[in-house]
């Protein structure tokens, strides 16, 4: 396991992300203290927010994430006259 400075992480971090995606682990140390672990996300064990837990599954091939933003908010219509329920209701008769 290797470790790399905040500074040159951000300075090369496509270097980093692509030895962290041949399955190298990373500890990320600011002034010479760990604060991070930078590691393949098909080997991450405890995966805590949802985004994350979701990344692990596309990279393990488990779900396929969305490639598009989500629709805009819908507005409802009103609609005077029958419930539409008792429309149907009355044309199933």
């Amino acid at each position: 396991m290797s470790s790399v400075g905040v500074r040159e992480l951000k300075s090369r971090l496509t270097h980093y992300l692509r030895r962290t995606k041949q399955g190298e682990e990373l500890v990320v140390t600011e002034r010479g203290r760990p604060i991070a672990l930078l590691q393949p996300i098909r080997s991450a064990q405890s995966v805590k927010s949802l985004e994350a837990r979701l990344a692990q599954m596309a990279a393990q091939g488990r779900v396929a994430l969305p490639n598009r933003k989500p629709l805009s908010r819908v507005r409802s219509v009103k609609v005077s006259g029958k419930a539409i329920s008792q429309m149907i209701l009355e044309d199933r008769r």
